[in-house]
């Protein structure tokens, strides 16, 4: 199978863009849920280097580029109808722009939002004033 095989069975939405769920290949730990567009895709599987587009900045997103916490691709996987992507990788370090191992730290408990994580590593430390990577 090409690339363009796999690209061809992504449905991507109206924006050209795709749901990606990152999943710590080794422990099914769900770190993120980002979003990738055709050159995220393409360039994630050339690479082995999981590869983000990014909305608010209007371009791509290489996990780690800024923070060097990199996820390196172990298996790329589509859901049934084509419309979300399951990202099986290996997390060099911390998943989250806050500094903790994934994004969802928060839970609803008691009709209120509980972090239930703290940062293993402040945002300065990993992007020195910097937003994301």
């Amino acid at each position: 199978m090409s690339e363009q095989d796999i690209l061809a069975a992504i449905r991507f939405d109206a924006a050209g863009l795709v749901p990606a769920i990152a999943q710590q290949h080794d422990t099914g730990e769900v770190l993120m849920l980002a979003w990738m567009n055709r050159d995220a895709v393409a360039e994630t599987l050339a690479t082995s280097r999981v590869c983000y587009f990014s909305r608010s900045r209007n371009a791509l997103w290489r996990k780690g580029e800024t923070s060097g916490q990199v996820q390196h691709l172990k298996e790329l996987r589509v859901d049934c109808d084509g419309d979300t992507l399951l990202l099986l990788v290996h997390q060099e370090g911390v998943a989250c722009h806050t500094g903790r191992r994934n994004c969802f730290f928060r839970a609803a408990r008691d009709n209120e939002w509980v972090e239930i994580a703290t940062p293993l590593v402040s945002p300065e430390t990993l992007y020195g004033g910097h937003n994301h990577g």
